[in-house]
């Protein structure tokens, strides 16, 4: 029978398979791998799956709230050893699932933070003068926030993008989303200005197709692109907590305060569920109260 570590390789090789981002398999990996080595003793014969019984998951729980982690960090991690333990059920590695009677904890529902489309436009406006700092790779930086708050998209799938998925003529682009499922969004007028001027700079070799490339000449990664985000936002705003999905946010509230209906905005953001999409609604009407305590004379 696979020990545990190997049910978790086998595991992320199908996560892979199926088209998982880079982002998910990290996660995923770290705490599949702390939760491998919660039950590894040195000395001790290495554990196998099927000997995880409901009381050594609930002992590892237990675990987790002693070190005091956050409620949406615990649901991660859980929600990681139970599709671990499906998968392995499915592949008839177990014949039993102890994983299914832990405890979900519950989260508060959180209303995100999300910039005003002056501070949104301002940021990009900013780093596009070199105002605030000059980058020798600015005309893909602008491209790239242009792209994050005109089009709504995920991180993964921005530097996902390849010069074939982007049609600067018609304004379209291609997104492969959660799960590799495509969808097709709108490029905003700007976003199109902006990946002209940086595709008029992008040098890089024939067989590379990725569209923002970093200093090497290969796709840019996730964590550059949150790297940047931040010392943008720091330099023009002073504000260390915008991070690349606060354009996502500000795209679909700037949207829904603008007029737009919900069904639309979950096909443009490829939401699975209306109900993910719906927590824009409760932003929305966090704004029209502030502006009712501001101007009402009764309020």
């Amino acid at each position: 029978m696979p020990t545990i570590r190997e049910s978790i390789v086998k595991y992320l090789a199908e996560l892979t398979r199926r088209g998982a981002s880079p982002h998910t398999l990290r996660n995923y990996g770290s705490d599949l791998e702390q939760f491998a080595a919660y039950f590894e003793t040195p000395g001790a014969p290495i554990p196998q799956l099927e000997d995880l019984d409901l009381a050594l998951l609930r002992e590892w729980l237990g675990g987790l709230y002693d070190h005091k982690l956050s409620v949406v960090t615990v649901r991660r991690k859980l929600a990681a050893i139970r599709a671990v333990f499906k998968f392995s059920m499915q592949e008839g590695v177990i014949a039993k699932n102890p994983a299914t009677r832990l405890r979900t904890p519950k989260v508060r529902p959180r209303i995100p933070e999300v910039m005003s489309a002056e501070k949104t436009n301002n940021l990009i406006d900013s780093v596009d003068s070199g105002d605030v700092v000059e980058m020798p790779d600015k005309e893909r930086d602008v491209a790239f926030l242009e792209l994050l708050y005109g089009c709504g998209i995920r991180v993964s799938e921005l530097v996902g993008i390849n010069l074939q998925d982007i049609d600067l003529h018609t304004g379209w682009l291609r997104v492969r989303g959660k799960g590799n499922k495509e969808r097709q969004v709108p490029i905003a007028a700007r976003a199109v200005d902006a990946v002209n001027a940086y595709l008029e700079k992008r040098t890089a070799p024939l067989a590379e197709r990725a569209l923002f490339l970093n200093s090497r000449g290969a796709r840019l990664g996730d964590r550059q692109v949150r790297r940047l985000v931040k010392l943008y936002a720091i330099l023009v705003a002073g504000d260390s907590t915008v991070h690349p999905h606060s354009f996502r946010h500000a795209y679909a509230t700037h949207l829904l305060s603008d007029g737009a209906d919900l069904r639309s905005i979950q096909e443009l953001l490829g939401h699975v569920h209306l109900s993910t999409t719906q927590k824009y609604t409760q932003v929305s009407l966090k704004d029209l109260q502030l502006v009712y305590d501001r101007s009402h004379p009764k309020a």
